[in-house]
């Protein structure tokens, strides 16, 4: 049921989105909203493969949140287009209101740990069925071990081979390279573990990170766009958060990675305003324009990117989402 129902909410989005393609022309929305369709395109049975070892509860709330990341920027800009900037702003309060309430119920009901954007990662298609078609030719009671085939390196070459004391039977054999086969199976082994236990200060970190845009939109709405304080407000707690967490090297990989993905975020306070406004944006045009004026090839990219920065720093879900 759940299903069907999140099938159909996408599928009434992206009607609207096609009805309105040409409002939106100028938005370069046509350029984000295509590779989202993944999530419509999920099998069944391979989205649950994924997340089998999850419960049914938490396999739903985690869709939700997923769903919720993909449209918030359509949401954003079709509500502002039809209805005007208090509409935008009224469904930017209730989007975020929402996933601020789907993530402390993942983190304080479930334990789900440090949370990352999007909460289910989109599906490798390629690599998923390649791995599928291997398990389908397994011969019943006989493991397949990559571990146990060992391999040899090359003195001169360093290319990792076979070696031909336990090869795998006729049947198992898949001709991989082995170096590939040993990534994709850490990787599954990474999916299959549970998340990082956080005692009560990196609990409180991941509650600061949550809550953060509610934060910032009331500091919006107490001091208003042009204040600083508001801008000073989302940098500390983002500092505070990544602080108080754990060093990563106590993580999973795919922590380890949400952390850094949250520092390197930092930068983006560069291309938020007021700071935007009043230092970043003469500075990055005029960078942007020196570039594409002096630079063979670059201006290729960058005249684009000039136009584009604008209309990219005025979307909140791509600036402070």
């Amino acid at each position: 049921m759940d299903d069907v129902l999140i099938l159909t909410v996408l599928q009434f989005m992206f009607r609207q989105f096609e009805q309105f393609r040409n409002i939106f022309q100028n938005s370069r929305l046509d350029l984000y909203l295509p590779p989202h369709l993944n999530l419509c395109q999920l099998e069944k049975g391979m989205f649950q493969s994924v997340i089998h070892s999850r419960p049914a509860t938490q396999q739903r709330l985690l869709t939700w949140l997923t769903v919720l990341e993909h449209l918030e920027v359509f949401m954003e800009m079709s509500s502002a287009k039809l209805w005007g900037e208090s509409c935008r702003w009224m469904v930017i309060i209730i989007v975020q209101l929402a996933k601020a309430t789907l993530r402390i119920l993942l983190l304080l009901w479930y334990n789900a740990g440090i949370q990352t954007s999007p909460p289910i990662t989109p599906l490798d298609r390629e690599r998923h069925l390649q791995r599928s078609s291997i398990e389908d030719s397994y011969i019943e009671g006989e493991e397949y071990s990559q571990a146990s085939c060992g391999t040899f390196i090359g003195q001169r070459s360093r290319r990792v081979l076979r070696t031909l004391n336990c090869p795998p039977s006729l049947q198992l054999r898949h001709w991989g390279i082995p170096q590939v086969e040993e990534r994709q199976q850490r990787s599954q082994e990474e999916i299959q573990q549970p998340p990082t236990p956080l005692s009560q200060m990196e609990t409180l970190a991941e509650s600061l990170y949550i809550t953060r845009p509610l934060l910032h939109l009331l500091a919006l709405g107490i001091w208003g766009q042009k204040s600083w304080k508001p801008w000073l407000v989302s940098g500390m707690l983002d500092i505070a958060s990544l602080n108080l967490l754990r060093p990563p090297k106590q993580m999973r990989q795919a922590e380890r990675a949400e952390l850094r993905r949250r520092t390197f975020l930092l930068l983006y306070y560069l291309l938020r305003s007021p700071f935007y406004d009043r230092y970043s944006e003469s500075k990055i045009l005029f960078l942007l324009r020196v570039l594409a004026d002096y630079v063979p090839g670059v201006g290729l990219v960058a005249r684009p990117l000039m136009d584009y920065l604008p209309v990219w720093q005025k979307i909140y879900f791509y600036n402070w989402g």
